[in-house]
């Protein structure tokens, strides 16, 4: 999962796939959710974590499917186990995935005020009332609880400011894809601000991933479901 998010994001993709052959690790990542523990330093001490779950669980083999902050994750677990990852998807993702002074400095000064930022720029316009396509729906509110309540669970860290500054930090993205040995697919919003699709362009052709573009912004497991599970679908084929 990405920055101030958990295992809920993935839902309807972690159904879908459960009931069609495929057992499902949604996880939560430490310091996150349900995940006990002091937040870790890194993008490399989560792959490690990352790996050391699915060794607890005795996966042999598996795909790995992050979004954003978690596609980061996925590629550097990728590189790390290359015989035991068989496919790669990265979502909403750019490399490198760099953050703006500003906005780290929101995160750590006004977390809340930040929260608010991010969660407008993570919705492209289509997914506003009355736009989005679900009855009852409130993209932006549902985030916005989500983004509040991973930051206030954890009373001695900034989780807003520590998922951002990893992000920012992370700068094994090519070291990593010469390591990649899996199939991988990158699952792009054309409207997304908070990761550009032109940031990717580096990092897809050093993986020779299937890139799919998709309508809509960064959130794309809501914004675009039904787009995200076709790409997820091909891609776990």
């Amino acid at each position: 999962h990405g920055a101030l998010h958990d295992h809920s994001v993935w839902t309807l993709l972690a159904r879908w796939a459960a009931n069609h052959g495929h057992s499902v690790l949604a996880v939560d990542q430490p310091g996150h959710g349900r995940s006990a523990g002091p937040l870790l330093p890194d993008i490399e001490a989560l792959a490690d974590w990352t790996l050391a779950l699915l060794a607890a669980a005795d996966v042999q083999h598996a795909a790995l499917v992050g979004h954003s902050m978690g596609s980061l994750i996925a590629l550097e677990a990728a590189a790390r186990a290359p015989e035991q990852i068989k496919r790669l998807v990265m979502i909403a993702t750019a490399y490198p995935m760099k953050v703006s002074d500003s906005l780290l400095a929101t995160a750590l000064d006004a977390p809340l005020q930040g929260i608010n930022m991010v969660n407008a720029l993570s919705h492209s316009t289509t997914a506003a009332k009355p736009a989005y396509p679900g009855p009852g729906s409130w993209l932006h509110g549902a985030n916005l609880m989500l983004m509040r309540r991973v930051q206030a669970a954890q009373h001695d860290a900034n989780v807003f400011h520590h998922d951002f500054s990893v992000c920012n930090a992370y700068a094994n993205g090519l070291q990593a894809a010469a390591k990649v040995s899996c199939p991988a697919t990158l699952v792009l919003g054309e409207r997304d601000q908070m990761t550009s699709p032109k940031a990717t362009r580096e990092i897809a052709a050093a993986l020779k991933a299937r890139v799919v573009m998709l309508p809509g912004g960064h959130s794309l497991m809501q914004e675009a479901p039904d787009g995200v599970l076709n790409a997820l679908r091909t891609a776990l084929a």
